[in-house]
Parts: C-alpha cells; sequence; structure tokens
C-alpha cells in the first residue's frame, strides 16, 4: 500500500528528497508520518502531515526536513536539508486511519557522510 524511496548517500550539509507512493486516495488517511528505525525496539517519530495539512516535526529536524503531500499524485514527501551524519537511518512511511491499524512502507535507506 505504501512505498518509499529517495534514500541514499550524501555528505553533511546534503540533501534528500524522501518520496512516499501512496497506492489508494491519500485523503483516506487522518494522517501519514516518517519514522527512523532508530536504536530502540520501536521505530522514532520523524514527521506528520494530517489530512487538513497541518504538520509536526520532532524538534532535531525543524527548520531541516519538510514533510508535505500531494493529493493529486498521491504521494508523500520528505525534504531533508542541512543533513547531518545523525539523521543517517532507515526511513520509514506510516498512514493512518484514526481507529485502525496503521500502514507502513518498507525502508529506505539515508546515509550522511562527515
Amino acid at each position: 500500500q505504501l512505498q518509499a524511496s529517495g534514500g541514499g548517500l550524501v555528505q553533511a550539509g546534503g540533501s534528500l528528497r524522501l518520496s512516499c507512493a501512496v497506492f489508494r486516495n491519500i485523503s483516506d488517511f487522518n494522517e501519514i508520518n516518517w519514522y527512523r528505525k532508530g536504536t530502540r525496539t520501536q521505530r522514532t517519530f520523524v514527521a506528520r502531515i494530517t489530512r487538513d495539512g497541518n504538520t509536526i516535526y520532532t524538534e532535531s529536524v525543524k527548520g531541516r526536513f519538510t514533510i508535505s503531500k500531494d493529493n493529486v499524485e498521491n504521494v508523500m514527501y520528505l525534504e531533508m536539508n542541512d543533513l547531518k551524519p545523525e539523521d543517517s537511518d532507515v526511513y520509514f512511511c506510516n498512514a493512518q486511519v484514526y481507529g485502525r491499524r496503521p500502514q507502513w512502507g518498507q525502508g529506505t535507506l539515508v546515509t550522511v557522510s562527515s
């Protein structure tokens, strides 16, 4: 249902744009999120965009990452600027209809070299 892409290797200070293709009407979902794998047992929240276009970011990416969506093409994006080595991780997209089990895409690897 979801397919993430756009990861890669970039130098510190560089940029990447992650994409998450949603194979249904993206407006069906209350919110769509980006998570990263992290080092804990649960994935770590990165950014969210709601059906109405409201956005939320984890503190460490505020001012550097921008989440957006295209309701016509059914794609969500994460624009990642001023990347740091600590941003390196596997990033996952997640789509949520409240009251239902969230849907996850496969991860895309981001590697930032110092």
